[in-house]
């Protein structure tokens, strides 16, 4: 992964992918968190900041100028983003294109809270 084109943010060497060889047919970001329901409700642990997506820059928190490499080992655009949550009054997510931003996408929220039993 690489900021710009100085700054390397991390780097996946390829034998830790070796079923990756030739190609890719899905590729995911986001968070996770585990809940165990413990008394029968929704764990209180945050996702990302504790944010909603719809909080925004500053608050939500995101990622930004999502890419990934072509089989000519270029940078490229994403195609077909899709977005998955499974309970999005917990948690949830926003995507977008804009500018010096590309594709990215707002995530988290705070789990357990009115709308999130």
């Amino acid at each position: 992964m690489q900021f710009g084109n100085q700054h390397v943010l991390g780097y996946w060497p390829a034998p830790l992918f070796s079923y990756l060889t030739d190609s890719a047919s899905m590729i995911e970001w986001g968070g996770e968190v585990v809940n165990s329901e413990f008394d029968g409700q929704h764990t209180s642990t945050q996702m990302g900041s504790g944010h909603f997506p719809e909080d925004g820059f500053g608050k939500a928190s995101y990622f930004k100028n999502i890419q990934i490499v072509d089989g000519n080992n270029k940078f490229r655009a994403p195609k077909d983003l899709g977005t998955y949550t499974e309970q999005n009054g917990c948690y949830n997510v926003k995507t977008g294109n804009a500018g010096d931003w590309g594709n990215y996408f707002y995530y988290g929220g705070p789990g357990r809270n009115p709308n999130c039993p």
